[in-house]
């Protein structure tokens, strides 16, 4: 046996040893206690077919794999605003999964405009703008009457809405509880929650917040009212998770700046506050490794695989896969390649860069505007240097995973170049399945480079020569350092996969003897 097999095997079994470790951490942990999962968006969402007959359509994701995968070890209980009218029907009950676990979904009926109040106007755009520094702040936003009201009528009645749902749940289970808060849709529930319930009543309460985190000074943008109402809320939570160190740092130091008689501690990791000590943590989230490599080998994904090899033909791929939003920088991704073209010629006719694009928020102005000014930056592209056998830029508008994961087994160099990203999951997926040993040239302001910089070309976003000369080193690479690139870069998201992800929670948890 070579040097590279036994590296393999120890690899092998390094990972078996720790999936195992992490199955009998939650057989363990939840032998005695319930779990109640709150989030915006459930599991399922319920359709009604034309014969009346009510249709499940699971959420895609490795996070609900994950936290559906819970229900094999806990009696847990989903609770998400209803998204269709099946699903305001739908009575309070157990949905089967395909791994033979069942879970029961709760879903809530907030009044529409209270809804639309809380999730288009303070939910998004107000508060992911806002984490994602992308203010144009001279002319936005406004925060007027109309915003005060949604945030009053909507944000707050909904988070009150999910913590009565929470503490009803709590107060029904007959054994100790732990709540798992998702995203920024719930920042104050677990205030009113607290609130609502006497000490021997409290849960556990761990939020984790899937985007990132800026700094104090950002925060300024909303009214103080607002802004520590959030900080309040997050700061009644046992255990608050990011993305990356950073995050929590900056939340930390958000508190400490905007938080009156908030006493943070950075030694240990931790905000005091009313007499409460809430933990800060990061647990970088990952994907399901396995149930990708399935689809990444089904005859759907063959076929894409095929009809994009025929697009590309003998030269070149570099690949983007992201939705139409400003902060992935899609532009001067556009603008890179443009770059690189220019500074070297070589280039030209021999490499095609695909952007595999997914409609969002198209009904927010500033989406729609950022979908004229990428659609243009390619434009530009094509016309300085397509020839009639060569488009050098390539962009399909759609929503399929299937074709985006044939994609990523094809790419030779992926690019991720996001401004600000909590965690980029395409920056995973891409290694996991690519075919080519491809590289990775990603965003410093992506979460995925805490852990991927070892693997990774890494890059300023801003900056878009650097960018080109990124491509350039990419795609001119010497075949030894792309395999040992790729392989790095494998064994990191292997093991630290989603699973993994939901483990470090648990161990957090439980040493902290909460």
């Amino acid at each position: 046996m070579n040097q590279a097999t036994v590296s393999a095997a120890s690899t092998e079994s390094e990972l078996a040893s720790w999936r195992q470790h992490c199955t009998m951490l939650q057989t363990d942990f939840f032998a005695n206690r319930a779990l109640i999962i709150a989030a915006n968006r459930g599991p399922v969402t319920f359709t009604l077919a034309e014969d009346g007959n009510l249709q499940i359509e699971r959420g895609a994701g490795g996070l609900v794999t994950a936290l559906t995968g819970l229900a094999r070890h806990v009696d847990a209980t989903w609770i998400a605003c209803a998204q269709t009218e099946a699903d305001v029907e739908w009575r309070d009950g157990r949905v089967p999964f395909d791994d033979g676990s069942a879970m029961r979904v709760r879903f809530l009926a907030p009044d529409a405009a209270a809804y639309d109040g809380y999730y288009n106007v303070i939910a998004n755009p107000l508060l992911w703008f806002l984490q994602h520094s992308m203010w144009d702040v001279p002319r936005a936003p406004v925060i007027d009457r109309a915003t005060w009201a949604a945030w009053e009528e909507g944000y707050v009645a909904v988070n009150r809405l999910f913590a009565d749902a929470i503490a009803e749940e709590v107060r029904a289970s007959a054994l100790p509880t732990l709540v798992m808060l998702q995203d920024y849709h719930l920042y104050l529930a677990p205030r009113f929650l607290r609130d609502r319930l006497r000490p021997r009543e409290r849960p556990i309460t761990l939020h984790f917040v899937h985007i990132p985190w800026p700094g104090p000074e950002y925060w300024r943008i909303l009214p103080p009212a607002m802004r520590q109402a959030i900080l309040d809320g997050l700061c009644a939570v046992d255990v608050l998770g990011f993305q990356t160190r950073d995050d929590g740092l900056n939340f930390i130091r958000t508190c400490q700046t905007h938080l009156p008689r908030a006493y943070a501690n950075y030694r240990q990791s931790r905000v005091w506050y009313r007499n409460h000590a809430t933990h800060v943590r990061d647990f970088p989230i990952s994907i399901d490794v396995a149930a990708l490599r399935q689809l990444a080998r089904s005859p759907e994904v063959a076929q894409y695989r095929a009809d994009i090899q025929d697009l590309v033909g003998k030269r070149q791929l570099v690949l983007r896969i992201d939705r139409m939003e400003p902060s992935k920088n899609i532009v001067r991704g556009f603008q890179a390649f443009d770059e690189l073209l220019e500074l070297y010629p070589e280039h030209r006719e021999c490499v095609v860069f695909l952007a595999l694009l997914v409609p969002s928020r198209l009904g927010v102005d500033e989406y729609q505007n950022y979908l004229d000014e990428l659609m243009a930056a390619a434009g530009r592209v094509n016309a300085r240097y397509g020839t009639s056998e060569w488009e050098p830029v390539r962009v399909l508008v759609g929503d399929s995973y299937p074709r985006s994961v044939a994609a990523s087994q094809l790419y030779d160099v992926l690019l991720v170049n996001a401004i600000a990203d909590g965690m980029n999951l395409v920056a995973k997926e891409g290694p996991i399945v690519n075919r080519h040993h491809g590289a990775l040239v990603l965003s410093e302001s992506a979460g995925a480079r805490q852990q991927l910089e070892p693997g990774a070309l890494v890059i300023s976003p801003c900056d878009v020569y650097a960018t080109a000369q990124a491509l350039h080193q990419a795609l001119t690479m010497p075949r030894r350092e792309r395999q040992e690139r790729a392989q790095r870069l494998r064994w990191i998201i292997e093991r630290e996969d989603i699973a993994a992800w939901l483990c470090a929670q648990l161990e957090a948890i439980t040493k902290l003897k909460l």
